[in-house]
């Protein structure tokens, strides 16, 4: 009978994630052609790295309401909610190529608002994970989340490089229409269980309003997470730094078609990545898969900014984007089975929110401090020109490599502070887990 409720969770996990691994490549497309359509005509790293702020920032600002929304709501409605704005905000962004009215600022507007329908997905499909997987593969399915994500870094770029030639943006963007259609149709074949309640869900049944800070207080009371959280905080504002300079730093040096087959390569290396962690399912000590790796990815950082390149830029993207699967998958992990599943939604936007929280002002300096600062520093007459610029080289994208250095270093030296901290390598054992070893009973 247990392998029969297990089986069962499993199988409808593989529904819905299949449906979101096809969104995920469909929105990949986009993305690709349209980061690449913005800096063609603009040639400014700041306006491209605009994309990735409003892209973020709602995932900051509405979390808490998002969380809200998981837990009181089903969550396989949640997950349509998000897929269905999400799809109207793209087919807005059609209608506005095929009248030739498409302004720069229309891409901030909907990409934002496409973002902030996003941010119901993530916590609710989260949530639902440890629902319909048992504990013990809690890694391995995360591993399948990563592979989706790596399949759309390795197709996407390749297949817009291709698409935007012969059916061009609007043709793009309408195959990501699609791929939102195809996801929620997944989600409407299947029913998720509800999750059993626990005293503290119970505790919280309270007005929507006083929702927002549960989160926030759940994750205060327990400073393993806490620690976790704030090591993730830092994180992600160095890898939102290189997200937002990575295609200006590459289009320094290469052609378009070079930069879709470094994507490409760094793709791969996720879903090497994905894998390794499906097969698996991370380190027995998870900490250890999180700390370790993320040392590695900024060595890796230091690979992408130390010369101009393509087989050691491909390198470092592809050793970078291994860890994030092995990273991603150890650290949430631990945080679904230490978060009692009725209140993942909110605990889970909460971590999103403060997790995410430097990734806007990763974004907000990326640009002026590549245009103003680090890119004159290594120009042909720069400052560092007879010094660094020796070693790095010099010229278009040179002073964005130097910015990649540097934030490699401090990434290793912050898993280094992180493994320091006992709160953080010890949040395995201190902190009782959440979950039994039988996920709940899917409906039948």
């Amino acid at each position: 009978m247990t392998q029969r409720i297990v089986s069962r969770g499993l199988t409808i996990f593989t529904i819905v994630w299949l449906g979101q691994c096809v969104s995920v490549i469909g929105s990949g497309l986009t993305s690709f052609a349209l980061g690449v359509w913005i800096f063609e005509r603009t040639g400014s790293a700041t306006q491209f790295a605009l994309i990735g702020l409003f892209a973020v920032l709602p995932r900051v600002l509405l979390s808490p309401l998002a969380g809200a929304i998981v837990d009181r709501w089903d969550r396989r409605r949640a997950m349509i909610l998000s897929d269905t704005g999400a799809g109207f905000s793209t087919s807005f962004l059609v209608l506005l190529l095929f009248t030739n009215r498409l302004e720069i600022w229309h891409i901030y507007l909907i990409v934002g608002t496409s973002a902030a329908f996003s941010t119901v997905q993530w916590p609710a499909y989260t949530a639902a994970t440890t629902l319909l997987v048992s504990k013990k593969n809690l890694g391995r399915a995360n591993g399948m989340v990563q592979f989706g994500k790596a399949a759309a870094d390795i197709l996407a770029p390749a297949l817009a490089g291709v698409l935007i030639h012969t059916i061009r943006l609007e043709g793009v963007i309408l195959i990501d229409f699609a791929t939102f259609i195809f996801a929620t149709v997944t989600l409407l074949l299947v029913r998720f269980p509800k999750p059993q309640s626990t005293i503290a869900g119970k505790a919280e049944t309270i007005p929507l309003k006083q929702e927002f800070t549960f989160g926030w207080k759940y994750i205060y009371a327990r400073q393993g997470l806490l620690g976790l959280l704030v090591f993730f905080a830092v994180v992600n504002f160095l890898w939102g730094m290189v997200g937002a300079l990575i295609v200006p730093m590459i289009l320094g040096f290469a052609t378009s078609d070079k930069l879709g087959v470094i994507i490409s390569i760094a793709g791969f290396g996720m879903l090497v990545g994905s894998l390794v962690m499906s097969i698996w399912g991370g380190p027995q000590r998870r900490i250890n898969g999180v700390l370790r790796f993320e040392f590695l990815s900024g060595i890796c950082f230091l690979l992408l900014g130390l010369r101009p390149s393509f087989w050691l830029t491909a390198m470092g993207a592809f050793g970078a984007h291994v860890t994030i699967a092995i990273v991603y998958g150890s650290n949430q992990a631990i945080w679904q089975s230490k978060v009692a599943p009725d209140v993942q939604g909110r605990v889970f936007a909460a971590q999103q929110m403060i997790a995410k929280a430097a990734s806007p002002l990763a974004y907000l300096l990326a640009g002026p401090l590549a245009d103003d600062l680090f890119e004159p520093l290594l120009a042909t007459t720069g400052l560092l020109t007879e010094s660094i610029g020796q070693i790095i080289g010099i010229g278009s994208g040179r002073g964005i490599g130097l910015l990649f250095i540097m934030m490699g270093m401090i990434k290793m030296a912050v898993t280094v502070v992180g493994h320091a901290h006992p709160r953080i390598r010890f949040v395995e054992d201190e902190l009782p887990d959440a979950l039994d070893d039988i996920s709940n009973t899917p409906p039948l």
